[in-house]
Formats: structure tokens, sequence, C-alpha cells
């Protein structure tokens, strides 16, 4: 917008200096909430499917190489992890969203998965507006506690489950400010995008890939979570975190 007033007075474009300059220069303009940096996070949504690595790949049978018609892809099968991270380089408990109507115990049993992760269901394995404002919740839970101001940033995007009344609502009664970034910008602006979720895809296909070799050739919840848990480890790190930011 500076740069669009400014050609239209015929003056040169704003410098990497520009907005300090501009807030010095203008006093009535003032950080209304004062929030700290250990208070600003950002969170974001992300998903897999089960059995495959990339794009490109599918984890299917070998011996149905040669058999194109009657190949059957490996699981497509919908996860959603709805993750939040802060700026100071820690990540929040993951929110995963499992399509399913019951938990079974069985993705469970020898996983060793962190108490603090939450597994839920939907129909699609997509997230909702319910499933946000569980997420919400969830991230109070693992935040209030460690709150230096009085209000918290959370930098989100313009998906609905994000920004419904009830999440809005919310919001206002936790002192949590909201701020959402402009339409098609996140592969620039968003601290998850930016530093998180590639590597973590990446990550996650190669466990995949490890499964391959020990002749798994069908991912289920069974072999998801484990294989999650490793990738998400080895990549949620503080240093991807604050590069991220």
């Amino acid at each position: 917008m500076a740069n669009h007033l400014l050609t239209a007075r015929s003056a040169s474009l704003v410098g990497k200096n520009w907005p300090e300059n501009f807030v010095q220069r203008t006093p009535e303009v003032k950080t209304k909430y004062g929030i700290a940096e250990e208070d600003i996070y950002n969170f974001d949504e992300t998903g897999f499917q089960m059995g495959v690595i990339s794009g490109g790949k599918v984890v299917t049978g070998s011996d149905r190489r040669n058999r194109r018609k009657a190949v059957q892809p490996g699981n497509r099968e919908w996860v959603t992890v709805i993750q939040g991270i802060n700026a100071k380089g820690w990540a929040i408990p993951p929110f995963i969203i499992f399509a399913g109507t019951y938990h079974l115990s069985a993705w469970y049993e020898g996983n060793d998965i962190p108490p603090d992760w939450v597994i839920l269901l939907s129909d699609n394995g997509w997230t909702n507006n319910e499933l946000g404002i569980k997420w919400l919740q969830h991230f109070d839970k693992h935040t209030k506690g460690r709150t230096v101001g009085v209000h918290r940033l959370l930098i989100i995007d313009g998906h609905e489950s994000h920004d419904s009344l009830e999440f809005q609502q919310l919001c206002k009664e936790k002192s949590i400010i909201t701020l959402c970034m402009p339409s098609h910008s996140s592969h620039l602006l968003q601290p998850l995008d930016v530093g998180c979720f590639s590597p973590l895809k990446d990550a996650y296909g190669r466990q995949v890939e490890d499964l391959i070799r020990n002749h798994i050739y069908h991912v289920t919840k069974l072999e998801f979570l484990p294989a999650f848990k490793a990738a998400y480890q080895a990549t949620f790190t503080e240093s991807n975190i604050r590069a991220g930011f």
C-alpha cells in the first residue's frame, strides 16, 4: 500500500527501514497490546496421505508391478495435523485428526505416543469448526502458563475453522489476539510453512521408505503414528521453528 501511494506521488519506493521510520515519525501509531516475543504463536494444519511418500510416489506391493490395470495404490487415507509453534522456538503438542468413528486401542499399543498429543476423529480426516475450537482449547491449555504479558498473539490464515465466530469469541475470552495473514501469502509469511512443514513431509517420506524396505506396503494408523512421531521429533526443532519466524 505504501508503494502504491508513493508511486501515485512519483516518489521513490520504500526501503527495508521504512516500517521502523514510519512508526518513529508517526506518534499516533502505537503498539496496542504490547505483546512480547514469548507470547507470539503461529498455527496451521497440514495433511498426510498415509501411504504416499511424495507427490509422485505411492506405497504398493512389488508383486503388482506388472499388473497395471489391477494395481492398488498405497493407503491414501487422509490425516490432518494441526500444529502450533512459538516465536522463541518451541512447539505445542500435535493435534492429530484421523478419519474414523471409533478409537482403537491397537493404534497406541507399543507406539509410546506422548500423553500430551491429542488424537481425534472426523468422518474424512479433515478438520472442521468443532475441531478448530477443540484445538484452541488445547492451545490455551499448553500456553496460558507460559504467558509473559496479558495477551497472546496467534498468527492464522483465513481457513474457516481458524476464524469462525465461535473461534473468535473463545479467543476474546482467553485474551488471545488473532492476526490473519493476507490471502495466498502463507508460503512466504507463515513460519510453519517456511520452516517446519516441508522438512516434516520429507522426513515422513523417509519413514515410509523405511517401511517399504521392511516389506510393509500398506500404511495404516498403526504404522502412521510411529512414523509421524519420528519425523516430527527430527524436524520440529528449536532452530527450525526460530528460522521460520
